[in-house]
């Protein structure tokens, strides 16, 4: 299957881990293959980590004597590789496009579909967290992982409504966050776009999985080693550097 979108930086980190023949890289976020696939027209062997299950689709076809796709957290990863036995582990953190492009997963707030946003088939989801966090847990969430300024604001509106009638769908949300905060007003992106976001980070736990995830790529990597991580924002950003 040929990849549905060309994945971020993709020069650089071929740039960092070149040569690349008959190194052992790790892929820890596989999502559509279009690193994995790059690292294996360039010779290398492939360790590749997703925990969505629809992940695996995208592996179809590909060398079975260089790849191996592992359906488990990239914070297992050297637990999979042992200590010191790969050459480069790259990450490519946060939501993919497909997942934002499929509605039944949840995760945007531009299309309508249940309010799940679970990368993986397993635990809470977002609907749970919206409708069952205290108020202030959930302010603390939109604020600490949205950055979201009205947080308690829209916490407490969100609180009021769904004792009413709990939150089921996701421009549902969306579209009472927008009026929670008095409609757009000129506003370049979504009312509800940081409050997505954390959400999302707080279903998937993704802060935590990220640090637990550049400890294992340490433990993974063979001294001289290379980590690439590509992050998208300030959050996941500090945490790297």
């Amino acid at each position: 299957m040929t990849t549905p979108h060309v994945p971020v930086l993709l020069g650089g980190v071929m740039e960092a881990f070149a040569p690349m023949q008959g190194k052992t890289v790790v892929d820890g976020t596989f999502g559509a293959g279009g690193y994995t696939r790059a690292f294996l027209d360039a010779g290398a062997n492939v360790i590749a980590f997703d925990r969505d299950p629809s992940a695996r689709k995208f592996a179809q076809g590909l060398p079975a004597d260089r790849f191996r796709l592992v359906e488990s957290r990239f914070s297992q990863l050297d637990e999979v590789t042992g200590p010191g036995a790969v050459d480069g582990v790259v990450f490519d953190i946060g939501v993919s496009s497909m997942q934002l492009d499929e509605p039944e997963r949840g995760f945007s707030f531009m299309r309508d579909g249940p309010l799940d946003m679970r990368m993986a088939a397993d635990g809470p989801t977002a609907a749970d967290l919206v409708n069952d966090a205290e108020p202030a847990d959930l302010a603390r969430i939109l604020y600490v992982y949205g950055e979201e300024r009205q947080s308690r604001r829209i916490a407490g509106a969100i609180a009021r409504r769904r004792v009413e009638r709990p939150f089921t769908r996701t421009l549902e949300l969306a579209e009472f966050i927008e009026k929670a905060l008095g409609g757009r007003r000129g506003a370049k992106t979504h009312p509800a776009t940081r409050s997505f976001q954390a959400i999302r980070i707080a279903v998937n736990e993704e802060l935590a999985e990220l640090e637990a995830g550049l400890a294992a790529a340490e433990r993974a990597l063979k001294v001289g080693g290379v980590l690439c991580v590509v992050t998208f924002h300030s959050l996941e950003d500090r945490i790297v550097k």
